[in-house]
């Protein structure tokens, strides 16, 4: 194929943006920001699922390759995608039109600049999942800040500005080390070309620098503890659409990293360094989700809800083991779409209540019986219930680490144990209980943007609970390369 996919995916949010950027609604409705933002968002979605059907699964090469020289002799702009960066390709599109249907209720002000930024960080986030280079890779990776640095510093909360600065910093921060290793392995392997280096392999006694360099940017952007106070502060403060994003595509970027670099370039610090991941997880999961049970803000419980979950994803990573990895795969596309429909259920009762206390709520259920539904399908998905891709992902992974660490597996079950508990005593506080707001009464059921929005999530959540054979099949050649290569690589050392 030789038209360039990949780059239309990455450059055509980037053109709807431009577009809005020099074009302005002469009766100040922001409806031309609207349809254009959603008509280029849905094309890119379409683009994602041609992308999808076209990919050859029986094979773990990189597939679509694009190559341009960018830097003589430095660096090549370089794309491609396997069986395991197509899926957050995908992801990436599909929450992205949802974020812009769900402005219309939450954004009242500069909301042409709001639409603008959502586009362009729908380009770097893409661009993360393409980059077949490091230098192209950290540039992805480090401009995604600048859109939600915006987008929570100017249409958060009333602690937006300390939120933003402090997500800012806690993440540009950890990159430097990033920056400084990239630069390194161009020293050591004369290339920053992924491919390259895969086949090249880099010298074991530079490894455990290098792989504690990118640690430092993934542990962050995961977050793992004790690096992940800037998260729940970011959520609490961002707008809706924000925390989706954040939630859904941003933290997922990091898990990709681990996948992508830490295993494919550096096994052999891979190896020595899991002792150490397998403890921060277990902590994670289980100190925020204990923090989670205290919470009294519905959005802090769920941004330490997702602590925990990435915490099983960071496991399911390094038992190096084709169920472990595949489940940490699907544990990500799963949180992507829960943690999303999660975010956006407490949207569409702060918009009418203006609160996000969980003692402000309490016997909705009779009130608005189509949003407590689905908000409890989610809340369900998110504890792990079979039947729901929750369960697939924490299934495997706790397989997997079972084989791996009999003692890690049983403390991580405890996780699933405090999730249940957490999950289920937000719904009950929220949704069942006695009326005794009555300003609840006031408040109208799901309105036709909003239950669109819900269902979209709430199909694929089902569908890969029951049937999670086209996310396996996409990635199981890409999953089983990785492994293999990492052994050789392993015995090569």
């Amino acid at each position: 194929m030789n038209f360039p996919i990949l780059s239309s995916l990455i450059l055509l949010p980037t053109v709807g943006a431009l577009f809005l950027f020099f074009t302005k609604d002469k009766d100040g409705n922001n409806l031309t920001a609207k349809y254009v933002s959603l008509f280029t968002s849905i094309a890119n979605f379409l683009i994602s699922i041609y992308l999808w059907f076209s990919f050859d699964q029986t094979t773990s090469s990189f597939q679509f390759i694009e190559e341009r020289t960018w830097i003589e002799g430095f660096i090549n702009y370089k794309l491609g995608v396997d069986g395991i960066s197509i899926l957050f390709i995908i992801l990436t599109a599909f929450i992205t039109p949802l974020c812009i249907i769900s402005v219309n209720n939450s954004i009242k002000i500069r909301l042409r600049d709001f639409l603008i930024a959502i586009l362009i960080m729908e380009s770097f986030m893409i661009g993360v999942f393409c980059a077949l280079d490091l230098v192209v890779f950290y540039l992805f990776f480090e401009a995604g800040l600048i859109p939600m640095f915006l987008i929570i510093g100017i249409w958060g909360g009333p602690k937006r500005v300390y939120s933003a600065f402090k997500f800012f910093l806690y993440t540009l921060l950890g990159s430097v080390l990033m920056l400084v290793a990239i630069i390194s392995i161009y020293w050591i392997s004369g290339t920053t070309d992924v491919i390259k280096l895969y086949d090249l392999g880099i010298d074991a006694k530079y490894q455990n620098l290098l792989w504690l360099a990118f640690f430092s940017s993934f542990a962050v952007k995961t977050p793992m503890w004790p690096v992940h106070t800037w998260l729940p502060d970011a959520h609490v403060e961002a707008p809706t659409a924000g925390s989706v994003l954040l939630a859904a595509i941003l933290l997922k970027m990091a898990g990709y990293g681990f996948i992508r670099f830490s295993l494919g370039l550096f096994p052999v610090a891979s190896e020595v360094f899991t002792p150490l991941i397998y403890t921060l997880s277990v902590i994670a999961i289980i100190v925020t989700s204990l923090i989670a049970l205290m919470q009294v803000d519905m959005k802090k419980l769920i941004a330490y809800s997702s602590v925990a979950h990435m915490g099983f994803v960071t496991l399911g990573i390094f038992t190096i083991q084709q169920q472990g990895i595949e489940g940490s795969i699907i544990q990500m596309i799963s949180h992507g779409l829960v943690s999303a429909a999660l975010f956006l259920c407490v949207g569409v009762v702060y918009d009418r209540m203006h609160s996000r206390l969980i003692g402000s709520y309490g016997g909705i259920v009779t009130i608005i019986p189509k949003y407590s539904i689905l908000f409890m399908l989610f809340t369900l998905a998110a504890l792990g219930l079979p039947g729901t891709s929750g369960f697939i992902g924490e299934f495997l992974i706790l397989m997997a680490v079972f084989k791996d660490n009999f003692l890690v597996a049983v403390i991580a079950s405890l996780g699933v144990i405090l999730g249940a508990a957490y999950m289920l005593w937000l719904y009950k506080r929220v949704v069942f209980g006695k009326l005794i707001n009555s300003d609840l009464k006031k408040m109208v059921d799901l309105d036709r943007s909003e239950y669109f929005i819900l269902t979209c999530l709430a199909i694929p959540t089902l569908f890969f609970g029951f049937y999670p054979d086209p996310l396996i099949n996409t990635m199981e050649v890409s999953v089983n390369n990785l492994i293999d290569m990492y052994n050789l690589n392993l015995i090569k050392k």
